[in-house]
């Protein structure tokens, strides 16, 4: 006897959220929902679109995309290709043709896009409430934070990624502010997903205080990409500063990036805004109270839609045109995400808001990090 054909998990009550007015209507956010979907291999992968690359950030991000939609199973297969798919040292390469495993195209490993699974797990278990998925990825998640956590320096930074093993497989100990802010976010998330499991991991309190400290307070350990706007609101975006601090950063970069009426630039002095960067510091803004400022700023990048209901890369506004010829998953996922956020989804709001995620401890003594 056929067993009977059970129907995907989704929770229509989950997408109602989407809808944001002068942003997205009903009918928009269920074409963007399926964009994404679209992408999806049948073996869970979500490259940026089909025939490009997967990169495993950008794999999450459009995963936790789909859980703001109620499309848990997808997401879920999403995580299950991660977990068939991670190193024996617990990392993921940085690309993979088409999302096929058996084609990477780019072997090194960088570590925030390592950790971001983390972040993923959680939101994807705040979404569902599936304690056997928590059991299921948490050998994933405890071994991605352990190679990541490998490549921290003495200061709390982390570096940005181990080389090819065919190139002598050497860490890259330079740290990038943004991807360090990235890895700071995905360290809160794997504490709670421990404290979840009620098994305590105080070398990762100790990394994660550390790292904080670092982005709060060492500017000087970081490679100096300050023309780019990732740099600028990301410390915000991941949580790692809060409050005064965060408002004021917020106002120090706003006229250096923010283009009325069509976006942020992705980077000074470029003529460019991209859509994924316009979509993250609208996320920023709600983590920080400015709800109004991020509806305007997702209103204003509604030139980047696309008939589809996926968004154009970027537009280039001295030459009036799309460039590149694209529409990420990514791009697509940051926006739902932020539209999700200010719609009050509990999953999305846990994550980047981060009032309940664990801080870790700050570096009063030394530890595996060193004296910082």
């Amino acid at each position: 006897m056929t067993p009977p054909r059970r129907e995907p998990r989704r929770r229509p009550e989950r997408a109602e959220r989407l809808v944001l007015p002068g942003v997205l209507s009903a009918e928009q956010a269920a074409a963007t929902v399926r964009g994404i979907a679209a992408a999806q291999r049948e073996d869970g992968a979500i490259p940026w679109f089909r025939g490009h690359h997967l990169d495993p950030w950008d794999h999450v991000e459009a995963a936790m995309a789909l859980d703001t939609a109620g499309e848990h199973d997808r997401a879920e297969a999403a995580y299950a290709w991660l977990a068939r798919h991670q190193n024996e040292d617990g990392s993921w390469y940085a690309a993979y043709h088409d999302g096929d495993p058996e084609r990477p195209t780019d072997r090194s490993k960088e570590s925030n896009f390592c950790a971001y699974v983390a972040v993923g797990v959680w939101h994807h278990y705040l979404s569902t409430g599936d304690d056997s998925f928590v059991e299921r990825l948490w050998p994933t998640v405890f071994a991605a934070v352990e190679f990541v956590l490998a490549l921290q320096r003495p200061g709390g930074q982390i570096g940005w990624k181990r080389e090819p093993a065919d190139e002598g497989g050497a860490v890259v100990d330079d740290a990038l502010l943004t991807g360090s802010s990235s890895v700071h976010q995905a360290l809160r998330c794997a504490l709670a997903l421990a404290e979840h499991r009620e098994e305590p991991q105080p070398d990762w309190e100790l990394a994660t205080g550390a790292l904080g400290h670092a982005i709060r307070s060492h500017p000087e350990r970081f490679l100096d990409k300050s023309r780019y706007s990732m740099d600028w609101y990301y410390p915000v975006l991941s949580g790692a500063l809060r409050g005064p601090r965060a408002l004021a950063r917020i106002e120090e970069g706003w006229a250096r990036f923010v283009v009325p009426g069509l976006g942020v630039r992705c980077v000074v002095p470029n003529p460019w805004v991209t859509g994924g960067e316009t979509a993250e510091l609208a996320l920023a803004l709600w983590a920080v109270g400015e709800s109004d400022r991020a509806v305007r700023l997702l209103a204003d990048m509604a030139h980047l839609r696309a008939d589809d209901g996926m968004y154009w890369t970027g537009y280039v506004f001295e030459d009036d045109a799309v460039w590149p010829l694209e529409r990420t998953t990514w791009t697509a996922a940051a926006v739902l995400l932020a539209v999700a956020a200010l719609g009050g989804d509990e999953a999305t709001t846990a994550v980047f808001g981060g009032e309940r995620l664990p801080v870790g401890l700050e570096p009063e003594v030394t530890g595996r990090t060193g004296c910082c």
